[in-house]
C-alpha cells in the first residue's frame, strides 16, 4: 500500500522543497526614484509625464483670422499649428520634461524672462519659456519675430500650466 502511494508522497515533497527554496531565494531590487530624488547623474526624475491630451485646454485661445489645430498629442507631448487666413505661422508645443531634466536645465543660466519665466531663444526661429520647473512651451515660426513669438507664449494659460502635476 505504500509502494502505491510513494510516487505521490515523493511529488509532493518535490514540490513542498522546490517552494521553500523560491521563497527564500532573495532579490535585490530597489524602489523607483521618487520625485526629487537625485538618480545617477545628479539630475532629479519627475513623475510620470502628463499625457499630451491634457495639455491642449492650455494653449492659446484664437480669434479672427487666427486657427488653431493640434497636429500632435503624445506622452508628454502636444503640438499645435497657428494658421492665419489658411497660411501657416507658427508651430506650438508644450514638452513636460518629466523625463528628460537636461531640456529644462537649459534653462538654468537663462537671464531673459517672458511673461515670469525664463525664457531662451532657439536658432533663429523659436522662442520657449520654462514654467514651474517642468514644461517647456515653444514658439516656432519662419515668419514671426521674436517679438511675436514671446507675445503668442504669453497668450498660452502659463498660470493653469504651472499648476498640472
Amino acid at each position: 500500500m505504500i509502494l502505491k502511494r510513494l510516487p505521490n508522497i515523493l511529488i509532493a515533497c518535490i514540490l513542498a522543497l522546490s517552494l521553500l527554496v523560491s521563497g527564500c531565494g532573495s532579490t535585490t531590487t530597489s524602489a523607483p526614484p521618487t520625485v526629487g530624488q537625485p538618480t545617477s547623474g545628479g539630475q532629479t526624475v519627475a513623475a510620470e509625464p502628463v499625457s499630451g491630451g491634457q495639455f491642449n485646454k492650455f494653449f492659446p485661445k484664437t480669434e479672427g483670422d487666427y486657427q488653431l489645430n493640434f497636429r500632435q498629442e503624445k506622452t508628454g507631448f502636444a503640438q499645435a499649428k497657428l494658421s492665419q487666413g489658411g497660411q501657416e505661422v507658427a508651430l506650438l508645443s508644450i514638452n513636460d520634461t518629466a523625463n528628460n531634466p537636461a531640456a529644462a536645465s537649459k534653462f538654468e543660466n537663462s537671464t531673459k524672462q517672458v511673461a515670469g519665466y525664463p525664457a531662451m531663444t532657439v536658432g533663429n526661429n523659436s522662442t520657449a519659456i520654462l514654467v514651474a520647473d517642468r514644461y517647456q512651451v515653444k514658439v516656432s515660426s519662419q515668419s514671426l519675430s521674436e517679438s511675436d513669438r514671446e507675445k503668442w507664449l504669453t497668450q498660452f494659460n502659463l498660470t493653469g500650466l504651472a499648476r498640472v502635476k
